[in-house]
C-alpha cells in the first residue's frame, strides 16, 4: 500500500494550493499570475534536483525523440489542469474548488479506455474499474455532504464560471499524466519527468503571464511570495509524491484509480488549512458526517485493494 500512502502525503502538500489560491484571491492577485508564477518558479528548483541526481540524459533524448508529444501532454497536463483551477478561483471559494476538484477520481477511471495494457505480449485496452469506481462513489458523497450547506447560495454564474473549469481540470490531469507515462513508459525518474513536463508547458505559461501583464500589470510581493510556496509545496512535492505514487502502479489501471482516489483527502487538507489561516466557519454536523463518508471510503478502497492483492489479480509494488 506504499503507493497508497504516497497518494494520501501528496494530497497534503496540495491542499495549500486551493488555501493560498483562496488567500491571493482575496488579496486582489490576478489568477493568471497565480497559475504561471508557480511554474516559473518550480523551474530552478526542478533544474537543481536533476542535476544533484545527474540523470537528465534520458529526459533530454526523450525531449528530442518524443517533441510534439511532450509539448501537446504536459500543456494539457499542466497548464489545462491549473489554469482553470485558477481561474475558478475568482468565482468560487476554495471549499467549492476543492469538493469539486474530487471529480478527479471518477475522471481517473472514466479514461481508462483509451489507454493500452500489455498482457502476454498483446496490447489489451483499459476497462472502467466499475467495482473501484463505486467505492470512489462513497467518497464523492461525502464530500457533497460537507459542501451542501454551503450549495444553498450558489448562483448559476458561480456554477458556470467556478464550477465547470474545475471539471475540465479534473479530467486534464489524470489525461496529461496518463500520457505522458506512455511516452517515457518508465525510462525517466520522477523529478525529471517533471521538469520535463514544466518546461514544454513553458510557451503555454509565458503566453498566460503576457496576458496577466497586460491585464493587471505586474504581480504583488505578497502574490510573488505566495506563489513561490505553491510552486515548492504543490509543484515540486506533492506533483513528486503524486508521480512517485502512479509509476507504482503504471499498467494497473485498478491501482492507478485507487492511487488518484487518495486525492480526495485534499478536501479535508484544505477544510483544515482554511479553518486556521482563513478563519472560515467550522463545518456542520452534516459536514462532519460528510468528512466520516470520505474516510470510510479510503479506507474501504484500501481493503479492497489488499483483498484483490492477496489473490493475486493485483501486481503487489
Amino acid at each position: 500500500m506504499k503507493a497508497i500512502v504516497l497518494g494520501i502525503m501528496s494530497a497534503l502538500f496540495f491542499a495549500v494550493t486551493f488555501v493560498l489560491n483562496a488567500s491571493m484571491e482575496q488579496a486582489g492577485g490576478h489568477w493568471a499570475w497565480s497559475a504561471s508564477l508557480r511554474y516559473f518558479f518550480m523551474v530552478p528548483f526542478l533544474v537543481v534536483i536533476v542535476a544533484w541526481r545527474q540523470k537528465s540524459a534520458p529526459l533530454k533524448q526523450s525531449m528530442k525523440t518524443h517533441r510534439t508529444e511532450w509539448m501537446i501532454w504536459s500543456t494539457v497536463g499542466f497548464g489545462l489542469f491549473y489554469a482553470p483551477l485558477c481561474f475558478a478561483a475568482m468565482y468560487a471559494p476554495g471549499w467549492l474548488i476543492a469538493g469539486t476538484w474530487q471529480v478527479t477520481i471518477i475522471a481517473g477511471a472514466l479514461l481508462s479506455p483509451l489507454f493500452f495494457t500489455t498482457e502476454n505480449g498483446k496490447k489489451v485496452r483499459g476497462k472502467i474499474p466499475w467495482r473501484m469506481l463505486s467505492l470512489s462513489s462513497i467518497i464523492l458523497c461525502g464530500v457533497a455532504l460537507m459542501q451542501l450547506e454551503h450549495a444553498k447560495n450558489i448562483t448559476l454564474s458561480t456554477i458556470l464560471l467556478g464550477v465547470l473549469p474545475i471539471i475540465v481540470a479534473a479530467f486534464m490531469y489524470p489525461l496529461g499524466n496518463r500520457k505522458m507515462m506512455d511516452v517515457t513508459a518508465g525510462k525517466i525518474g520522477v523529478f525529471e519527468r517533471l521538469l520535463g513536463m514544466t518546461i514544454a508547458s513553458m510557451p503555454f505559461w509565458v503566453l498566460l503571464a503576457c496576458y496577466a501583464y497586460i491585464e493587471v500589470g505586474l504581480p504583488s510581493t505578497t502574490q510573488i511570495v505566495q506563489s513561490a510556496v505553491v510552486a515548492i509545496s504543490s509543484g515540486i512535492i506533492a506533483t513528486a509524491l503524486f508521480f512517485a505514487a502512479t509509476d507504482l502502479v503504471k499498467g494497473d489501471m485498478t491501482k492507478l484509480a485507487g492511487v488518484e482516489a487518495t486525492q480526495s483527502f485534499e478536501v479535508l487538507f484544505a477544510l483544515v488549512g482554511e479553518i486556521l489561516f482563513l478563519a472560515i466557519v467550522l463545518p456542520s454536523t452534516l459536514g462532519i458526517v460528510g468528512i466520516a463518508l470520505v474516510m470510510l471510503g479510503m479506507m474501504m478502497q484500501s481493503m479492497y485493494l489488499m483483498v484483490q492483492a492477496k489473490k493475486g489479480r493485483l501486481l503487489i509494488s
